[in-house]
């Protein structure tokens, strides 16, 4: 055997090693965040869960960052944490939920450094500090870069105009011209308009939605009528 080939058979011995030693801790952390996978998968399905599979999910989620600390499993531990603290509101203390919150919140915060593209994450993280800490500057950063990250995610938007709705004192006047460019033109795309009835449960909600739609011709008319169809 040539050094040459005897070179490279080596480098290839330590190639085949450092897969293995890299490769072993995503395995490890995969085979975790399926253990999880169950209970993220009733909570998206709109089951119900228990406090015991929750914890033992979380704790799953636990193991799986320590393996892998990957921006995936960040966001995917952030939507448990999410919906255990909002399902199991009967079943945890208010302590515990709100440190859920907490830690969903940093995930959230790291998952969305390494993918910032992620428009559904952006909307959880600005609801979580909704509900930590109230509207806020802090809340309109995200739900911004949710809107222009996935502006044409029409699930997203009743979640979202709710979210404009209730942090409308913490946007600027830019900020608030930005989003009714983005509420005027999911309002055109929108053949069924009940919903942006449904997002206005407080009494200045309905003339925050009237400004938002100001520039856009025959909006308050048609608002009006909506309003008359659903609260008849």
């Amino acid at each position: 055997m040539s050094v040459v080939s005897w070179l490279l058979r080596g480098l290839l011995g330590l190639g085949c090693a450092a897969l293995a030693y890299f490769a072993w801790p995503v395995a490890v952390g995969a085979w975790y965040a399926q253990k999880a996978d169950l209970v993220i998968n009733r909570l998206r399905d709109g089951k119900s869960i228990n406090l015991p599979d929750a914890l033992a999910a979380i704790g799953d989620f636990g193991h799986a960052i320590d393996a892998n600390p990957s921006a995936g499993h960040h966001l995917d531990r952030s939507e448990l944490l999410v919906g255990a603290s909002t399902s199991l509101n009967w079943a945890a203390p208010d302590s515990q939920r709100e440190q859920w919150l907490r830690i969903a919140e940093a995930d959230l915060e790291t998952g969305l450094a390494g993918v910032p593209a992620g428009g559904v994450a952006w909307l959880r993280l600005a609801a979580v500090r909704l509900a930590l800490d109230g509207p806020s500057p802090r809340v309109v950063g995200p739900l911004l870069m949710s809107i222009e990250t996935a502006p044409v995610m029409p699930r997203l938007w009743p979640v979202r105009l709710e979210l404009i709705l209730r942090t409308w004192n913490s946007f600027t006047e830019a900020e608030r011209d930005r989003i009714a460019a983005y509420v005027v033109m999911t309002w055109e795309a929108s053949s069924d308009r009940r919903w942006f009835v449904s997002a206005m449960s407080q009494a200045a909600d309905e003339l925050y939605l009237r400004m938002l739609l100001a520039d856009l011709p025959g909006a308050q008319e048609e608002l009006s009528m909506w309003i008359g169809l659903v609260r008849r």
